[in-house]
């Protein structure tokens, strides 16, 4: 009998399903469509009812291609942070606010005050950003205190999606730290952080491991999907954790660099260790008694989709990488700062901004676009660095995203990384991994190393070139001086910015 996992991924842009063999094979995968709502600036909203909706037509397009007789489990990933608000009756009582929505600043700082910054760090592993949930929370409280009153429960984008499933109120432990309500060392809700924010503990949804079967579907989700009823659901991961496992990352000094719209350089590790300056976010990992580091830029690949839009004048991918082949390294002198959408890590700072500097009349466009590939190289390997210096010492990596699909690019990763760069058999990220794990949580596999050793294949690697690496060392040294040269000049424009 055939037998199949299922993972489900609410991402920004549209809910996907996948399919995945216990070779590793992806036999069906298809994604609806989201809408995002930007009502004013820096904030960015969703209808969780749309995921729901988009989530059932992936199920039942995967359906058409497999029985759901032969589904074993469900694993679940999708966008973290997002906080979904629920009322007595299990209805949003609001647009759910997203990861990339900046209107919590002053409530971060509230409780960062409340908490000490040091005290906060030990507990959630990170600094606290706008984009993460608690915050939301709290900025709900002050501003819409009438919708307030109403929220009886509160989850996670993907969690929301097993309640719709199974109506378990749940999360697991790798998505759930990105609350930043929970006591990551100890691996459970943190009731220093509860009494700080004044969020009632009794609004969480249950923490489980990520391979844990959490809950099954039911007879009434099964009605409108397709899905057999008593389904097993794991507890799944956040996108991040989930993109981790489907990269094959599951031991220490392993580790991904995802080049995507934004940049993420994630690692396992035995043990809880936050980066000393809260440079890193260090949060549950999503096998047991593990925990990862993760360094996020905010515009990696999304700096070139911006520089093809409005630069390049919508020049295709293919033009704009013969244009860049014969600019020599260091792009004739020109550096690019890539933060075009503020930054997280090392710098967190959401007033810095994009910068081409050195900028002459010899330079062209086949120089920018190089530069700008070489400042978002640049920016992934600072975050390597942070990696590097909490003692990994990686011989290897994992390259997946938009940037790994570019052949000179790729070079480009490798030779700054000075590592090889390899990839893996599937481009599917969370969904794979939420599949994995999936899998693992049914029994197919005993752990999650040995899923990842039957499911998970190199594809190719790039080695790097060692004159290049040298050459890039001295390139990579200017970079560095960059944001402290320009961090007050950035604050600056900011300011304008608000001007009318």
């Amino acid at each position: 009998m055939a037998r199949y996992f299922i993972g489900i991924d609410v991402s920004t842009t549209a809910s996907k399903v996948i399919a995945v063999d216990d070779l590793g094979g992806v036999v069906a995968a298809h994604a609806h469509p989201h809408e995002l709502s930007t009502p004013r600036p820096l904030w960015a909203e969703q209808d969780p009812r749309e995921w729901w909706h988009a989530t059932q037509t992936a199920l039942h397009a995967v359906l058409q291609i497999i029985s759901a007789r032969d589904v074993m489990g469900i694993g679940l990933t999708g966008q973290m942070h997002g906080l979904v608000a629920l009322d007595e009756n299990g209805e949003p009582v609001r647009p759910a606010i997203l990861w990339n929505d900046g209107r919590s600043y002053a409530e971060c700082e509230e409780i960062t005050r409340l908490v000490g910054a040091d005290r906060l760090y030990e507990l959630i592993g990170t600094r606290l950003f706008p984009g993460f949930t608690a915050p939301k929370l709290v900025w709900i409280r002050k501003h819409e205190p009438e919708l307030y009153q109403q929220i009886r429960h509160i989850l996670l984008p993907k969690d929301y999606i097993r309640f719709r499933l199974s109506g378990a109120l749940v999360t697991d432990v790798a998505d759930g730290s990105g609350i930043s309500l929970m006591d990551n060392y100890r691996r459970d809700w943190s009731n220093e952080m509860l009494r700080a924010t004044e969020i009632p503990s009794e609004w969480l949804p249950e923490l489980v491991e990520s391979q844990t079967v959490a809950s099954v579907v039911s007879e009434t989700a099964a009605a409108l999907t397709g899905l057999r009823a008593g389904t097993p659901i794991v507890g799944g991961a956040g996108d991040q954790p989930a993109g981790g496992i489907g990269n094959g990352i599951v031991r220490p000094n392993q580790v991904s660099l995802t080049v995507g719209t934004s940049g993420v350089a994630y690692a396992s590790s035995a043990h809880y260790s936050p980066e000393l300056n809260g440079r890193l976010h260090t949060f549950c990992g999503p096998v047991p008694s593990t925990w990862f580091h993760m360094g996020v830029m905010l515009s990696a690949a999304g700096g070139m989709r911006w520089f093809s839009d409005e630069i390049a004048q919508g020049m295709s991918v293919e033009a704009i990488n013969q244009a860049v082949v014969n600019v020599p390294t260091g792009s004739r002198g020109l550096l690019f700062a890539p933060y075009l959408s503020g930054e997280r890590n090392p710098h967190p700072d959401p007033l810095a901004r994009g910068a081409f500097v050195g900028l002459t009349i010899r330079h062209g466009l086949p120089e920018m676009a190089r530069a700008v590939m070489e400042g978002v190289s640049f920016g992934m390997r600072d975050l390597l660095d942070l990696l590097r210096d909490l003692g990994l010492n990686p011989t290897e990596a994992v390259v997946s995203g938009g940037a790994a699909k570019s052949a000179i690019w790729r070079q480009m990763l490798t030779d700054i990384m000075g590592i090889p760069l390899y990839t893996v058999n599937t481009t599917e990220g969370g969904a794979f991994g939420a599949a994995i794990l999936a899998a693992v949580g049914v029994g197919a596999f005993p752990d999650a190393s040995s899923a990842v050793e039957a499911m998970i294949r190199r594809v190719d690697q790039t080695d790097p070139i060692p004159h290049q690496v040298q050459a890039y060392e001295e390139v990579y040294a200017l970079h560095k001086t960059l944001y402290p040269t320009l961090q007050a000049t950035f604050s600056k424009l900011a300011q304008l910015e608000q001007k009318p």
